[in-house]
């Protein structure tokens, strides 16, 4: 079986070649990280403590590692942490956000690359985040003695008809995970019925609320606010997270505003640091005022810019805490919408578009309570927009409902490293058996 996965993923990058070819060359993609990913040569552990390899594939994950690896520092010091993701936003997030950890490409799927990854890292365990299932990692992991661990796992309906369709595959793969940390009752549902073992699944909750910062005066904030010279009375209107077209559509929604609400001010933060230059144009050809975040670095703030493109990858969630009306993107599209759980979290009146297919449990909380608002176009953008600016008072009190929300699903990540912790010790414990045997 491990083998005929190595003709699957090899027929498969064949035929992705020349669209892989074109995007290094077009978007600077898949340009790095090759000896990882091809080769299995991540950095050699040389430490003896006990290690949890942590992978997280791009920028959402990585975030969502963070409120763990922080809690794992200061509960269980005597543990190393070294993180691996897929994309190179991802691995420039990583960077950034662990400097004190190591941190590299996954590799590929290929046993040979993951079975020397494995040898060189030496993992007691792989945490996998939500759910990256590479079934010769897995068996790397376990033939090398390592627990394998999924961790604020989730299962869309779309994933598990899929899965489905092949389930005897997936359950030989789902016996080999030593843990399922899932987010809510229906995840753990649909991996029982894809015959997971049920003593091996526990609900936790999401970590993505524990991740969230809940105070708009954190340093962070306050230094992004200062530097793009935000006044008390500005009004910020913050689309993060954007994909096309959602940058033009905010960038509408401001123009149609702006001149009823002066004080208006408009924050874009793409998804993706390939889409900068592109919406960049866009705000030139608008011919409004605008800056660069990156230029901020170099020259005070230009009194007369009210538009301001965040160019620069891991600020998002600091930026979330200088808005007052937050539109949450890749939710107008087919990409099934981002995190919302961020500007919640500081009360800010967020609203999203109708495709929210990845966090349909978080979506569905914030909808129950009015915490949240869907919008359908950019007609119903702007009316959303529009609506706060005319009864500011309704619009915060969306916003503490929000924030209420948010306080009172914490403790995910608790809970989690109780679990890590419970399948460290039983595998130290196994171990010490062996040994005595």
């Amino acid at each position: 079986m491990p083998y005929l996965l190595n003709l699957v993923y090899a027929a498969v990058l064949l035929l992705a070649f020349p669209w892989l070819a074109c995007q290094a060359v077009r978007k600077g993609k898949y340009r790095e990280g090759y000896r990882a990913k091809f080769l299995g040569l991540v950095p050699r552990r040389t430490s003896r403590r006990p290690c949890l390899w942590m992978h997280a594939v791009s920028v959402g994950e990585v975030n969502l590692l963070g409120p763990l690896v922080d809690e794992i520092a200061r509960q269980r010091p005597d543990w190393e942490c070294v993180v691996s993701t897929t994309t190179m936003t991802g691995m420039a997030l990583a960077r950034k956000k662990y400097p004190k950890h190591t941190v590299f490409y996954c590799p590929l799927d290929f046993t040979w690359a993951v079975r020397r990854a494995v040898d060189r890292v030496r993992p007691d365990l792989l945490v996998l985040a939500e759910l990256e299932l590479w079934p010769n990692l897995v068996g790397a992991a376990r033939r090398a003695g390592a627990r394998v661990a999924v961790v604020n796992g989730r299962l869309s309906e779309p994933s598990y008809r899929g899965y489905r369709r092949v389930r005897p595959l997936v359950k030989r793969l789902l016996a080999r995970i030593d843990l399922l940390a899932v987010q809510d009752e229906s995840y753990a549902e649909r991996f029982r019925a894809l015959q997971a073992p049920p003593e091996r699944i526990h609900v936790t909750g999401s970590m993505k609320y524990d991740g969230a910062e809940t105070d708009r005066e954190n340093p962070a904030t306050r230094r992004l606010r200062r530097r793009a010279g935000i006044a008390d009375d500005d009004v910020v209107f913050l689309a993060g997270s954007t994909q096309e077209p959602e940058e033009a559509m905010s960038l509408a929604v401001y123009r149609q505003l702006a001149p009823r609400w002066p004080r208006l001010r408009l924050i874009l933060v793409p998804r993706h640091p390939d889409r900068f230059e592109a919406v960049a144009r866009l705000l030139d050809d608008s011919s409004l005022a605008w800056q660069r975040r990156t230029a901020l670095e170099k020259a005070p703030p230009d009194p007369a810019a009210r538009i301001l493109l965040v160019d620069t990858v891991g600020e998002l969630g600091a930026w979330w805490g200088t808005a007052q009306i937050a539109f949450v993107g890749g939710s107008m599209g087919d990409r099934g919408g981002q995190n919302m759980i961020e500007p919640a979290a500081y009360g800010a009146a967020v609203c999203f578009g109708p495709n929210t297919r990845n966090f349909r449990d978080v979506v569905a909380a914030m909808l129950r309570r009015n915490a949240a608002t869907v919008v359908g176009n950019e007609s119903g953008l702007a009316g959303f927009v529009e609506r706060c600016l005319t009864d500011p008072d309704e619009a915060a009190a969306q916003g503490a409902r929000a924030r209420r929300l948010v306080a009172e699903q914490l403790g995910a990540t608790q809970r989690t490293l109780d679990l890590l912790t419970a399948l460290l010790d039983r595998r130290a414990a196994d171990r010490r058996k062996h040994v005595a045997a």
